[in-house]
């Protein structure tokens, strides 16, 4: 059960209410929203609050403005999609404090919506700044956090805030942290995890947790090249983070240990698609870098060359291979439960002459198996998939999202969640 005190659990009607939600939308150079899911996924909160008699007034951020004002990460086209999507009028305040920002809210017709501007135009915003969130919550009665995606930052519209606003969760952030913690709590087993990310120092706490608690763990993306390379595989010029190696052998030996102890496998890519450069007009080829079964197949009857299961050391790991990919989509078909973090592959390339994208073979193999599409395999786990790169990628396949069981708004902060953390933005909120 979810710990903290919901909106929907609180008396609304003719309350004030400070929305902060997450608007942190790609937007085209034409202002145009090229993806609208987070929007979406905060309509039931907004919808919630509006049908219970409030008014309301929402916060949000877009980017990462570096010097104040920056119109391309203007919150304005937000305004006109949220207006389409709930078929209301929403002001949009070029401010979030001060004098136009008091004057909207003032002025407000009661069957609007006010949408304030970008709050980390203000440097307060990320310093958690006290007298900012004094600011921000001035003229209203409730606060309400659903911005899941910056629940783990103590910002000044996440944390600071809640000192001056009796707070509570927003539907979308009870959803996420009760989703979640259930998957690395209480999950149907078998669990299977497929992990990635570039560096292993940002997910140490997170790996331990899977070697605690899963049944398969894969490690996949630039996060295995340190893996390999701890093992004394040669990785070329790939991606890899050398401060972390000594991290990664102790990480191998515990779940070398568990895997004596019990069922239990931790799986590094055996076969790798190398290039000289992230080019899409360069060539790939497999290396069989662990079994060498590729590569003896391809030599037959003659001994493989080195270098068919050497990455050379002027090319680059960019995903993984065919065998690694069946491997993993395997465990996925075995498997009740599965959490998804991290693409195998360099999935933003686009690939020619309408090819799949050259480096997100592994990274479709995994989302085929985990809509049940593997095999003749009819098992389709309940999937729960997190991380900046891996729902783009969700997202940017047609249909893809609505087959999967969860996609989280939140890429960092469903990282916490599933390593056990604390999570700033609702530890601050009124307890249930």
């Amino acid at each position: 059960m979810f710990y903290k005190k919901t909106v929907n659990r609180v008396h609304l009607a003719n309350k004030k209410v400070l929305l902060r939600a997450d608007f942190n939308v790609p937007i085209s150079k034409n202002g145009d929203i090229l993806d609208d899911y987070r929007i979406r996924k905060t309509l039931p909160t907004i919808e919630h609050i509006i049908g219970s008699g409030a008014s309301l007034s929402i916060i949000a951020h877009l980017g990462r403005p570096k010097n104040g004002y920056d119109k391309k990460l203007s919150l304005e086209p937000v305004a006109k999609k949220l207006q389409d999507l709930l078929h209301k009028p929403v002001i949009f305040v070029p401010d979030c404090i001060g004098t136009q920002a008091k004057e909207a809210l003032a002025n407000k017709p009661d069957d609007a919506i006010i949408l304030f501007e970008n709050v980390r135009f203000y440097n307060q915003e990320l310093l958690n700044d006290d007298d900012f969130a004094t600011q921000l919550a001035d003229g209203f009665d409730i606060f309400v956090q659903d911005a899941f995606g910056v629940v783990h930052k103590k910002h000044a519209s996440v944390e600071a805030i809640t000192h001056h606003l009796p707070s509570y969760a927003g539907i979308l952030v009870e959803n996420e942290v009760t989703t979640i913690t259930k998957a690395i709590e209480h999950p149907k087993l078998p669990l299977a995890v497929i992990v990635g990310g570039a560096k292993i120092s940002d997910k140490i706490d997170l790996l331990h947790t899977f070697i605690d608690k899963a049944d398969y763990v894969a490690v996949v993306g630039a996060m295995a090249n340190t893996f390999l390379l701890a093992l004394g595989y040669e990785v070329g010029d790939s991606l890899v983070d050398p401060r972390a190696v000594k991290n990664a052998k102790e990480i191998l030996r515990r779940a070398n240990t568990k895997s004596k102890e019990q069922n239990f496998t931790f799986y590094l890519p055996h076969d790798v698609v190398v290039t000289t450069a992230i080019d899409v007009a360069k060539p790939t080829r497999v290396v069989d870098i662990a079994q060498h079964t590729w590569a003896d197949i391809t030599a037959y009857p003659a001994r493989p060359k080195k270098h068919s299961f050497t990455v050379g050391k002027q090319e680059i790991i960019a995903d993984i291979g065919p065998m690694s990919a069946s491997a993993i989509a395997g465990a996925i078909a075995l498997s009740k439960t599965v959490i998804w973090n991290g693409t195998a592959g360099i999935t933003e390339t686009p690939g020619l002459n309408g090819a799949t994208a050259p480096y997100a073979h592994g990274t479709k193999i995994i989302a085929e198996a985990l809509c049940g599409e593997h095999a003749g395999h009819k098992n389709k786990p309940f999937s729960i998939v997190g991380g900046g790169d891996t729902v783009a990628y969700v997202e940017s396949v047609d249909g893809l999202r609505e087959q999967l069981g969860h996609v989280s708004t939140g890429g960092g902060a469903s990282l916490d969640v599933l390593a056990g953390k604390k999570l700033p933005g609702v530890e601050a909120l009124l307890s249930a």
